[in-house]
């Protein structure tokens, strides 16, 4: 039946017509079956009807409505699955439940926005649940905490802070049956840090060990004469303290 067989891989049916398939089955099978557990024929017989069997449920599978196969994204995933005539069950389009985690990296005090949004069509009826694992980098559902619950697939962060620094996964429901669950890691940075970082950057690539101000080619006229005030502020202020110590 080797041959036979190659020509059933493949063979898949639109969803619905798997209780006619299963008839079709039941019909060339289970007479032989009951035959072969009372031992009413020799085993060699069953060779040629089994084969027979193979012809005939192939032939009438082919009558039925035929599919090309789902890829995603390929729908709603229970609507987009197909029969699968040599297991006698529905394959999925094989998205997986548990997306991979994107990270979003984003300023102190900025704002944040994150959509539960997947490359497929989803049903009417959906529910969308948002939840929170603080500070970690996490897919483990024990380490959530619900955050909100109806039908917005978008969260938004109007004005980020270091407490809103972690994991944020949304989930999609239909019915009480779980579509598919999305993953964000967000990373807040400080300001004091990014402007501490920016100021010695910028020292970093105009002083030269001997106090010398390094023009780069690349630097614009007014942000070296911007440095320049600054450094004299800084220097005429401190003079200024001296002074008034020395004074008192």
């Amino acid at each position: 039946m080797g041959t036979r067989d190659n020509r059933m891989e493949g063979s898949t049916e639109g969803e619905g017509f798997d209780i006619k398939l299963k008839e079709i089955l039941d019909a060339m099978i289970l007479p032989m079956v009951e035959e072969f557990d009372q031992k009413l024929n020799k085993d060699s017989v069953y060779e040629s009807r089994l084969q027979t069997a193979a012809d005939n449920f192939i032939a009438a599978a082919s009558k039925l409505p035929r599919v090309s196969g789902c890829f995603p994204p390929c729908g709603f995933q229970s609507a987009g699955a197909v029969y699968n005539c040599i297991t006698c069950q529905y394959d999925s389009c094989e998205f997986p439940l548990d997306c991979p985690v994107e990270e979003i990296e984003v300023m102190e005090n900025s704002g944040a926005r994150m959509w539960c949004d997947v490359p497929f069509d989803l049903p009417n009826d959906i529910e969308v649940i948002w939840r929170f694992a603080e500070e970690v980098k996490t897919q483990e559902m024990d380490q959530f905490k619900e955050v909100t619950a109806g039908v917005d697939r978008l969260y938004s962060i109007p004005s980020t802070s270091l407490q809103h620094q972690g994991t944020y996964q949304c989930e999609i429901y239909s019915g009480s049956r779980s579509i598919v669950r999305l993953y964000y890691y967000i990373t807040v940075t400080p300001q004091l840090v990014a402007g501490h970082t920016e100021l010695q950057e910028i020292f970093d690539l105009s002083l030269l060990p001997g106090g010398q101000l390094l023009v780069t080619p690349s630097a614009a006229p007014h942000s070296i004469l911007r440095l320049l005030l600054f450094l004299l502020t800084t220097c005429l202020t401190t003079s200024l303290l001296l002074l008034f110590l020395s004074l008192g």
